[in-house]
This record gives structure tokens, sequence and C-alpha cells, in this order.
């Protein structure tokens, strides 16, 4: 491979905003794996935001976008997966196998997608250096024959239209919107652009905590809520605490530690057979593997307030923030009920992607 720029290239970033800036354009925050595509004729990369290559697990759009893009460029964008219409990211990591067999398997029954939104390299020419309205225009002209499953994300310099985005396209599975200043050079592993994102609140059951990667304080806060049948699910972690916070919570919680594993909700847990059916926190994947996953049980007892931008399934999709105490809330009140669910969206009105 001969390109003006080479892999490995750690993706341009975002910064997290309240509202959206009058940047002149906006455009879709597609939820999916950050993909810097490079290809030379037949040689293509799939370069991931931690800069190593996941060409080996999506063989079917490798192919795709040989068939799909010009023979020398370097494009920046996500890989996605519909499913029922809209975005599935638990679909998506599941194509993150070590079997070539089962890479096989999938790439034929969960089919994925690109959606481009940035050019970094055409032909022999480095583009990184040029101002972002002139990528978006090269980018347009470069993929003006692309089709399914190849796509260039949809943009629009109208607020209005961008705010509508937002609150529809959520629907569809999307995360919300991405501004991008129309001078802006390409820089990689900087936040020159501004993320807009969901944010909402729940009132959570701690059921235990981790330690933190250092193992005398507490790492994160493993959340719970109910469902209607009055079991306690596991629901993510609240973990963006300040050292001090964290040697803290280790005097907060200690009345609260389950002495009796058998008593306790998630008790099962500690059996390995538990883990087959579900995913638990002591569970350990192909994106943990190595890490210590083991918990600190809690009595149910506590209550917090948590932001969460939105549910994958039914879990926090990302970490949850802590907001503050609830000891006015009684831990059985704390159930998916209170949840919002944003509105359906049919994904193929925002893109025709499709499980092929």
């Amino acid at each position: 491979m001969d390109l003006p720029v080479m892999p490995p290239v750690a993706p341009m970033l975002s910064k997290a905003v309240k509202e959206i800036p009058d940047t002149g354009h906006v455009e879709p925050k597609w939820d999916g794996f950050r993909t810097i595509v490079f290809r030379d004729g037949d040689e293509v990369e799939l370069g991931s935001r931690n800069e190593k290559p996941m060409t080996r697990y999506f063989p079917e759009l490798v192919e795709e976008l040989k068939r799909n893009l010009p023979p020398r460029i370097v494009v920046d964008g996500e890989i996605v997966l519909e499913r029922g219409g809209r975005l599935d990211f638990d679909a998506l990591q599941q194509r993150i196998h070590p079997a070539a067999s089962r890479v096989k398997l999938l790439s034929e029954q969960t089919p994925a997608s690109f959606i481009a939104f940035d050019l970094l390299a055409l032909g022999d020419d480095d583009l990184t250096g040029r101002p972002f309205v002139e990528r978006r225009r090269l980018l347009e002209q470069a993929l003006a024959e692309a089709s399914d499953p190849v796509f260039i994300t949809p943009a629009t310099a109208d607020l209005a239209v961008a705010r509508d985005w937002f609150e529809r396209f959520e629907g569809a599975g999307l995360d919300g919107v991405v501004a991008k200043p129309l001078d802006g050079t390409y820089q990689p592993d900087k936040r020159t652009m501004f993320k807009i994102k969901h944010e909402r609140t729940a009132d959570c059951v701690v059921a235990g905590y981790r330690w933190y990667k250092t193992g005398d304080v507490v790492g994160s806060l493993l959340l719970g809520l109910y469902d209607g049948e009055g079991r306690l699910h596991h629901v993510g972690v609240a973990a963006s605490f300040t050292m001090a916070r964290r040697r803290e919570l280790v005097d907060e919680l200690a009345p609260y530690v389950a002495t009796d594993a058998s008593e306790h909700p998630w008790g099962e847990w500690a059996f390995p057979e538990a883990h087959a059916e579900t995913r638990m926190p002591g569970a350990v994947s192909r994106w943990s593997a190595g890490k210590d996953l083991s918990f600190v049980p809690l009595r149910p007892e506590l209550v917090v307030e948590v932001a969460y931008e939105h549910l994958e399934g039914d879990r926090f999709r990302h970490t949850a923030r802590f907001r503050r105490w609830r000891p006015d809330r009684d831990p059985a009140s704390c159930t998916y009920a209170q949840l919002d669910e944003a509105e359906p969206f049919e994904l193929a009105e925002i893109l025709p992607i499709r499980g092929r």
C-alpha cells in the first residue's frame, strides 16, 4: 500500500456541547464503529479508533468498498449495521469474533454498511491540511456513484433542520448530531468537532461496585433496574468520579456490603453456568478479556440518579454519569417504566441502509 496518508491514523474527534452550534455544517451522529478506510487498488485496510485494523471482521464490506470507492483513497466514516429498520450496535459488536468461520457466517447473516463523512486523501493528494468545506465537496464527487452499502452521510447548514434531525433520528438508533467547522483542517486525535447527544436521567439501584484499577478505591457503581416481575437487571455502570470522591465512596458504601452472596439479587452470578444466558457484571467478553470484572455486592438499598444517553436493548449504551443520591426513593420503585423511549423512526428515511 502506497498512499499519501498511510495507516494507522487516529480519527479526528468531537467534544460534547449542550446546543448545536451554527458552524455551517451539521450531520447525523451514527452509532457504529468509527473507521478510516485506506484503499490502494486491491488493497483495503479498515482502521479503527484505537488504530488497530478491523479488516478481517468485515470481508463483505471490503469487497463493496472496492466496488464503490475510487482506486486510491483514504476516507473517514462509520461502520454500521441495520436490523429491523434501525441501527443495531449489539449485533455489530458480535461481528468482532476470533474464529474465521464465525466471521464468514456473520458477514452473510448480518452484513454491515459504511457511511463516509470525511476525506483524508484522494489519488496522490493529501487533503488533511485543506478546509473541511473543500474535503466535503471532493468526498461528494468521489462517491457520487456509490451505492448500498456505501453511503455519504446527509448534512445540512440549516439549524432548524439539524434540530429536527436531533429529535427524530434517535428513533432509528442514532446518537445525536455532529457539527463541523467549515474551515477546519483534519487533525487526528484532536477534539475539533462538536457532538450533541441526548441526555436523560434515571433513578437506579446501586447493587455493587468494582474496584478501581489501583485496587484501593471505588472504580464504578453497578446499576440496576427492576422489571415488571420484580427482578433486578444489571443495566450499566456509573464511573466518572474524581480520585478523592472514589476514596470517599469506599467508606460510604461499606455499611451496605452484602455479607451473604446467596441473598443478593445477583448472587447466582458467582456460578459460571449462570453467565450462559445473559451478560453479567463479572462476565468476561471479547471486549473485556483480561480485565478483572469481579465486583463487591451491595444490599440493594441505595438509589442514585444518573444521566444517560440512550438504551441499547435493556442496558445503557454508554457509561452513565453520577448526578446525586436519592435517599427519598424506594429502591423497588426504580423500574424500566421510568425510562423515556424515543419515538420509532425508520432508518430508511435517513439513508436506504438495509441488511442484505
